[in-house]
């Protein structure tokens, strides 16, 4: 059949006004779109505030040792008065034959330290140094290092000894400052009921670089739980996972340990310099 000019015209006009009734009508929302979308916004930025709280304390309670032969890190654990107080790993203050120290404060401030009178923490390759000034330093809160389980997350800080520029120039960081600082992410892999001579017995994923030694390890919350000590696939192979007791790990786990930067857990320090604050053991060791 064959349409008249004017029902052409009728019938243009009667589809324009179908589409205009259709753009009018509002669709119905994707509930489960908006769902998710929902809880991608209410999850990620808490993930984010927390990584961002924790790396402000951790800049803040991180310093870095220096010696004429050797350089490492610490961590700010007390403050009386105008003497604060730092915890680091024993390898990284024995070097110095004339028992000259300075510690970087995250401020970039510069001050000669000295050894307390408890000079090694028996056992354990801990030390502590101690520094005055009239400046206040945030100080670490200590947790609870005996109720860490597999797979929370941990954060490791300090100052490498060398920074890559690009891939074939590697510079020394002495030098560069606070610029030095590092922090770095990971996980908890292995918690040790036979512990590693010298008290490490908390292996983590974090990347952990030479010169970061005797830096903070800390919990979800920026609390202190261990010290850095070792770095992944040492170049002694198992012998340097031999346990305190002379025993040696299977071949598995040892491939397992291999993989992972070590710490001494922050309790063996309570014990040993504050008694009062002595933590339970974990019961989520192998």
């Amino acid at each position: 059949m064959r349409l008249s000019s004017a029902a052409i015209v009728l019938l243009n006009f009667g589809l324009l006004a179908i589409a205009a009734t259709l753009w009018l009508i509002p669709s119905k929302p994707n509930t489960k779109s908006d769902a998710s979308t929902e809880k991608i916004a209410t999850t990620t930025p808490v993930d984010r505030v927390e990584s961002s709280a924790v790396a402000e304390i951790a800049q803040q309670v991180t310093v870095r040792v220096l010696t004429k032969t050797s350089m490492g890190s610490g961590a700010i654990v007390q403050r009386q008065a105008r003497t604060y107080t730092v915890l680091t790993c024993d390898h990284v203050v024995a070097g110095s034959e004339n028992g000259d120290y300075t510690i970087l404060t995250a401020d970039g401030a510069t001050y000669p330290a000295r050894r307390q009178f408890v000079q090694t923490l028996a056992g354990v390759d801990l030390a502590l140094l101690q520094f005055d000034s009239p400046k206040s330093y945030r100080v670490a809160v200590l947790g609870n290092s005996g109720g860490l389980t597999k797979g929370d997350r941990v954060y490791a800080s300090g100052f490498p000894n060398y920074q890559f520029l690009n891939k074939s120039r590697v510079e020394e960081t002495r030098n560069w400052g606070i610029k030095a600082f590092r922090l770095t992410t990971g996980t908890v892999a292995l918690l040790l009921k036979r512990t590693l001579p010298e008290g490490y017995s908390v292996g983590y994923t974090n990347e952990v670089e030479q010169g970061m030694s005797g830096g903070p390890v800390l919990n979800q919350k920026g609390e202190l739980i261990g010290i850095n000590g070792r770095l992944k696939y040492p170049l002694q192979g198992i012998d340097v996972f031999t346990f305190a007791d002379g025993t040696k790990p299977s071949v598995e786990l040892f491939h397992q340990m291999e993989a992972l930067s070590w710490a001494i857990p922050i309790a063996a320090f309570q014990h040993q310099a504050e008694k009062n604050l002595a933590q339970p053991q974990s019961q989520n060791e192998i």
